[in-house]
């Protein structure tokens, strides 16, 4: 094995200074509610919102050193292109990067605007990896990989010497796992500083490759996640061993339980986390027999996060916790219903966050009309009784949550 404890003690060294030494917190409501006391390293306060800087801060400076001249190139969907091209314009490297043809339009512009060239070429990364290994040798370019690197793991594990610089006393330690970088990298540190310590690595149930070849499984690996920061189909070949070696299970969480992690972490921490940096707390909070009593670390590797998304992510929450719900209200078309709506609604405590006038349905007879609404209230019974106010006075009203649900 090409890493060890020593060398990822040395680049976190080395990375003073370069990066930023992220908060370690304790997430005191989320404790409380689920008996444990988890820990959280943000790293969606990193540079460029994401532990990919680490490792790509570390791979560029070795390379720098090395071989000054040469430019660099990468493969991303994200968090790691715009790592790669933050610190080669930090290192004054000129860099290409392969996203993916699907690509979000707000990461391939944030990309290009950190000085990168930016190619879009296939629909997935495992699509690009052929072109992007015959443009390196074609231009003469040193590849940092996204985690298939020793160099990039060092700069990964340095998260695992800060956490325990914070806290000498863990029981376990809950990582996402994309390819593998991440968790190679910490799994090294924590069992070099308390080899009883637990790992678990955890990922997306669409993506459970690392689980797949972990226990020996053959789950099927595809589709659309929240979690797309480690929606990864092959771990890496130098990450997987490391993997076999140091961590103690593997956890796979589902697409609804990351949406509601990433609420709960926002409504009782206060912390923006993208699908893949909720993964960790996810498996906690969904097995939380299996770390009651006890002292549980997780990182939020990122924070990367488009903001139509995740508006959508709360507005669903509020739903399923009956503080948000969209109701149909049938009138007679006559002046001062809205006003006899509105009252009816206010009276009991509800808000009406938008409203509807609907006239023109085909099943709405001319003398009448349908009211759509989203109300606003503090929980499910403040609806029932906003539905109770509005039928008292002589309305029609139904629930239909469906753009919700």
């Amino acid at each position: 094995m090409k890493i060890d404890f020593e060398k990822i003690l040395a680049a976190s060294k080395e990375l003073k200074g370069n990066i930023v030494n992220t908060p370690f917190v304790r997430a005191s409501k989320l404790s409380s509610n689920f008996n444990t006391n988890i820990y959280l390293k943000l790293e969606n306060l990193q540079l460029t919102s994401s532990f990919k800087a680490r490792g790509a801060c570390y791979a560029i400076m070795k390379h720098t050193i090395a071989d000054p001249n040469r430019g660099i190139i990468t493969m991303s969907a994200g968090n790691h292109a715009q790592a790669v091209a933050y610190f080669a314009n930090e290192f004054n490297v000129s860099s290409t990067i392969i996203m993916p043809e699907q690509a979000p339009f707000s990461k391939v512009s944030r990309t290009k605007e950190l000085g990168a060239n930016v190619i879009l070429k296939g629909r997935t990364l495992n699509e690009t990896s052929d072109f992007v290994n015959n443009l390196a040798k074609e231009k003469n370019l040193k590849l940092i990989h996204p985690y298939d690197d020793y160099d990039v793991i060092s700069g990964q594990g340095s998260i695992g010497i800060e956490i325990f610089e914070k806290i000498k006393e863990l029981d376990c330690i809950v990582v996402p796992i994309g390819g593998g970088g991440l968790i190679s990298g910490i799994s090294i540190v924590a069992k070099k500083i308390n080899p009883n310590i637990k790992i678990f690595g955890v990922e997306s149930d669409l993506y459970p490759s690392a689980y797949n070849k972990f226990k020996k499984k053959n789950l099927f690996c595809s589709g659309d996640t929240i979690a797309d920061g480690i929606a990864v189909k092959t771990p890496g070949e130098k990450t997987f061993p490391i993997i076999k070696e140091y961590i103690d299970d593997i956890i796979l969480v589902d697409d609804i339980s990351i949406e509601n992690t990433i609420s709960n972490l926002f409504e009782y921490e206060r912390i923006i986390s993208e699908g893949a940096g909720a993964a960790g707390v996810t498996a906690i909070i969904e097995n939380s027999s299996l770390f009651k009593n006890k002292k549980v670390c997780s990182i939020i590797c990122g924070g990367n996060i488009d903001s139509r998304i995740y508006a959508g992510i709360l507005n669903k929450k509020l739903s399923r916790d009956g503080r948000l719900a969209r109701i149909r209200i049938g009138i007679t078309d006559e002046p001062g219903m809205l006003s006899k709506i509105s009252n009816a609604i206010a009276k009991t405590g509800g808000n009406i966050i938008e409203i509807y006038h609907q006239r023109m349905f085909h099943d709405v007879p001319v003398k009448k009309a349908k009211i759509d609404a989203v109300i606003e209230a503090q929980n499910k019974k403040s609806i029932e009784e906003i539905i109770a106010s509005l039928k008292s006075e002589g309305f029609e009203v139904r629930i239909i949550n469906e753009i919700f649900n």
